[in-house]
């Protein structure tokens, strides 16, 4: 016997939570499987926070997309009691040459954005938890903070839901097939499910279950380090805001201390390790906190007391770093979501949209020029 639906998410993490919701929303029948726990830690859409912020340095065509993030974001508070996103204020610091300062100076400047320009010495006089290079120069921007990524997939899938979504834990699909009369046939240890559609929001196993993502979307394994501070209150919300910076070494990013009694931070790429999701180390190594705790002794000497946390995740990146939200060209009854390279989760609840849109009517208002499949032909 098989289950027919009107539409099949496959993986319900960050973007898969947000597209089973937008998909029930519209009054579609929707099926969400994931292969682990809602939410879990195998993936990339946990570690107790996440960075949000308007000015986007990677491109300024970003910046509609994470407004109307900001929107959905505030509206899933709304709908759900649940506190999703904290507002701290959010510094792109770098050299004044360097893509993260340029690119979101260049980002504020095309889209109006509210922002400030300072120097190291005003970024650490106004926030003394930090201590930038003297050459340093930085974009703050006060509506920038973090997400509670867990929590907003629970909101997510209790949202969808409320709609009607039926969600299905610890449940991978082993084969997603596209079938002769438009529909498709989802099949997992548990059943067989048939639908007139399907969205692959699958992460670093999305490659698996897609062919036409290997090679563009590669899994990398990645750290993150949450530091007791010695002076605490510097890195606290009320006064540290998140932060990207580029420094000698490449860039990293952080946040105040939030539910785990540390300050938290990272590097974008950490070693540069590619990984298959179903083998990689899940265990943090000594080298992953000598990297980060180095960092942290540079620029947060008051962050980088004993360590309260390790944590590994994944990072699913693309040759351009940029997103691909598209349909399969031979098979448009599949859309997928993928390859978002460490900066995706801010705009999860726009982007399942997005996908929803794409799945249902072949395109959206959304301007997703960047992010076409095709580009990588």
């Amino acid at each position: 016997m098989t289950d027919r639906y009107d539409a099949i998410v496959v993986g319900v993490g960050g973007m898969g939570s947000a597209t089973t919701y937008c998909l029930a929303e519209r009054g579609l029948d929707v099926l969400g499987l994931e292969r682990y726990d809602i939410p879990h830690e195998m993936g990339s859409s946990h570690g107790v926070t996440r960075i949000i912020r308007k000015a986007q340095y990677e491109d300024p065509a970003y910046v509609p997309l994470v407004e109307r993030a900001y929107e959905r974001w505030r509206d899933l508070e709304d709908r759900t009691g649940r506190d999703l996103l904290w507002v701290t204020g959010g510094v792109d610091a770098g050299p004044p040459d360097s893509r993260v300062f340029a690119g979101s100076k260049a980002s504020c400047e095309a889209h109006g954005i509210d922002h400030e320009v300072l120097d190291a010495r005003e970024v650490n006089e106004r926030f003394p938890g930090y201590d930038l290079p003297a050459s340093h120069r930085a974009v703050y921007q006060p509506d920038g903070g973090f997400l509670v990524p867990e929590q907003c997939i629970v909101a997510h899938v209790e949202a969808a839901q409320a709609e009607g979504a039926e969600v299905r834990a610890r449940e991978p699909v082993a084969d997603l097939v596209a079938l002769p009369d438009g529909g498709v046939r989802a099949t997992t240890p548990k059943g067989t499910y048939e639908a007139d559609r399907a969205v692959v929001t699958a992460g670093a196993w999305a490659p698996k279950l897609v062919p036409e993502l290997a090679g563009v979307a590669v899994p990398e394994r990645q750290v993150l380090a949450w530091l007791r501070p010695t002076a605490p209150e510097r890195f606290d919300p009320e006064s540290f805001p998140v932060f990207v910076h580029a420094d000698d070494d490449g860039h990293y990013y952080g946040f105040p201390r939030h539910d785990v009694p540390g300050f938290k931070f990272g590097k974008f790429n950490h070693l540069g390790e590619t990984v298959d999701p179903d083998a990689t180390d899940r265990e943090p190594r000594p080298e992953d906190e000598r990297l980060l705790r180095a960092y942290a002794e540079r620029h947060f000497p008051e962050g980088a007391g004993p360590t309260m946390k390790l944590a590994t995740c994944m990072f699913t990146n693309t040759p351009d770093e940029h997103f691909v939200l598209d349909r399969l060209p031979d098979w448009p009854q599949i859309t997928v979501g993928a390859g978002f390279s460490g900066h995706g989760f801010k705009f999860a609840s726009a982007i399942g949209e997005v996908l929803a849109d794409l799945s249902v009517d072949g395109e959206t208002h959304h301007d997703v020029d960047l992010f076409g499949l095709d580009r990588f032909e």
